[in-house]
């Protein structure tokens, strides 16, 4: 079943299409037995390829170095990228878009365009171990100090904080006529006081790590003060947004990806003398599968064209995330489905349906 893609996301959906199957999903074994890691100049390799084909900064305006893709377009690249194991999908660069109206001058030339060109790289320090979705319940805590702010806090779950050289630090005004509003801060990896305390084991084998930090007394130029001081929940609600339908279409990507393997598999798969996609019980597995995944697939893409349009702000936070609950559940569902259908084998690291089966699990609970 398709759907009434214009040219444009049809021609990057069939180019990123091809460069999943044909340069990352060969290494997805490799990466599951070795901790999510491949070879430097294979991993090297894949950005360098992504960028040839154009994924790059996708959700950044051509004029400030990006490719100034809609977001129908990136949902598109998105969905192809999710049919992909081991987050092997996470080679290319896109600053978020966020960014551009938020930071300041000196903000984009020692941050942003740096970050947009590939040449620096962030994550964001913005939960705590009581503070997950409510996101206000964060203790972290900023006080102004003359030309500097104080920064205190543990963070937890920083994606990609060993591959990032900057933090995007959330956290609450200490004092003033700002206290307890929220704001976020550039903190460079080094900076005195900031100081790693453990990086968990995760069910997922990524190279991108997730560990826990303790800031505690990190003194940072005000400068380093994106936006105004009450900004910060904003922003992060920007940020939520556009990795929420994100993660919608990479979720519908892993399910098509697991329908098609689970199809394969049912056709050659002889049991009592015939193909168990001949059975009634299979059959009925596919059919729920291909159906949820058309529904969710649906709801992605209206999302996404609905953001093109510029809906009402509050409309479209609800609709990412509506989208992302649905097709994260989905997702979900189908990986079971597609585990049970390869029997023994689904039960293999090495086989797509084990492994989506635990990484498809966090999609219904990061970004909220």
């Amino acid at each position: 079943m398709s759907y009434p893609l214009p040219p444009s996301a049809r021609a990057w959906q069939e180019k990123v299409r091809r460069f999943v199957r044909e340069e990352l999903i060969p290494w997805e074994v490799h990466a599951e037995m070795n901790n999510g890691e491949i070879p430097k100049e294979a991993r090297d390799g894949h950005f360098r390829k992504a960028r040839e084909i154009g994924l790059h900064a996708i959700s950044v305006p051509k004029e400030h170095g990006g490719a100034g893709l809609s977001m129908l377009e990136q949902v598109v690249i998105q969905e192809e990228i999710g049919k992909v194991t081991n987050a092997l999908g996470w080679c290319y660069h896109s600053t978020p878009p966020w960014m551009l109206d938020a930071c300041s001058p000196y903000q984009m030339e020692t941050w942003v365009k740096p970050n947009v060109r590939g040449e620096r790289h962030e994550c964001y320090a913005i939960t705590e171990e009581d503070a997950g979705s409510d996101v206000d319940a964060i203790k972290a805590t900023a006080r102004r100090d003359g030309d500097d702010y104080i920064l205190n806090g543990e963070k937890w779950h920083v994606t990609s904080a060993n591959h990032a050289d900057h933090f995007i630090f959330q956290a609450k005004i200490a004092d003033g006529p700002h206290k307890g509003a929220h704001c976020l801060f550039f903190v460079d990896q080094g900076t005195p006081g900031v100081s790693i305390l453990r990086t968990p084991a995760y069910t997922h084998n990524y190279a991108a790590h997730h560990p826990i930090y303790r800031f505690e007394n990190v003194r940072v130029p005000a400068r380093n003060r994106i936006g105004e001081e009450g900004d910060g929940m904003g922003f992060t609600y920007d940020w939520f947004r556009y990795e929420r339908i994100g993660i919608a279409a990479r979720c519908c990507g892993a399910a098509a990806r697991l329908i098609e393997e689970a199809t394969a598999f049912a056709k050659e798969r002889i049991a009592f003398g015939q193909p168990i996609s001949n059975y009634q019980a299979v059959q009925f597995m596919l059919a729920d599968s291909v159906t949820e995944l058309w529904a969710a697939r649906l709801m992605t893409y209206r999302t996404a064209e609905e953001v093109d349009a510029k809906v009402d702000v509050k409309v479209s936070h609800a609709q990412c995330s509506i989208a992302k609950l649905y097709a994260s559940e989905v997702a979900n569902k189908i990986a079971d489905r597609a585990v049970q259908i390869f029997g023994g084998r689904g039960y293999m690291r090495e086989n797509v349906a084990e492994r989506f089966y635990r990484e498809l699990r966090v999609d219904r609970i990061w970004e909220g």
